[in-house]
């Protein structure tokens, strides 16, 4: 059988989506705040980490992100996919409506089909015919691998649960 697909890009699977969740004792307002702000801790930048709190967009927030002092891709590259899975269990674990969405995904490949992105995203959007392909991405796709993860982890946990209380 041919692998099955959910693309998404500006969609409510995005790191952009407003899910309220709280990590640490803080409350974040988008995946992508917690992010940003893991991102400014992790080189020490603690004024950005600061502001990217304060920031109210997730446009905000990644500008305020992308110009982290101390920054360094070697490093970055080793936290990042730990970064988003953290954010993204979170959640999903905190916010019903959005991790029924992610279950709703199950059997799928996770695809972030964002042309711009060749990190996170495959490098096309959904309607190049290329995005049916994984041999023909341009990018990573780091962002639907996380996401699957998650959504394999919490499916465990909450089909776990089920059990306990069935039994």
């Amino acid at each position: 059988m041919a692998e099955q697909f959910t693309f998404f890009w500006k969609h409510r699977l995005s790191q952009w989506q407003h899910a309220p969740f709280v990590l640490g004792g803080i409350t974040f307002t988008h995946a992508e705040q917690y992010m940003m702000y893991a991102k400014a801790l992790l080189f020490s930048d603690r004024e950005a980490a600061g502001r990217i709190l304060a920031a109210e967009t997730p446009r905000e927030q990644q500008e305020i992100g992308r110009r982290v002092r101390g920054y360094d891709e070697s490093v970055w590259v080793l936290f990042r996919e730990g970064i988003v899975f953290t954010a993204n269990y979170a959640r999903f674990s905190q916010n019903e409506d959005q991790r029924e969405l992610l279950f709703s995904t199950r059997g799928t490949t996770l695809v972030e089909a964002s042309p711009h992105d060749r990190i996170w995203g495959i490098g096309l959007s959904a309607d190049d015919p290329r995005a049916r392909d994984r041999s023909q991405w341009l990018g990573l796709n780091l962002l639907g691998e996380v996401l699957m993860r998650v959504r394999e982890a919490l499916l465990w946990t909450f089909e776990f649960r089920r059990g306990i209380h069935a039994s």
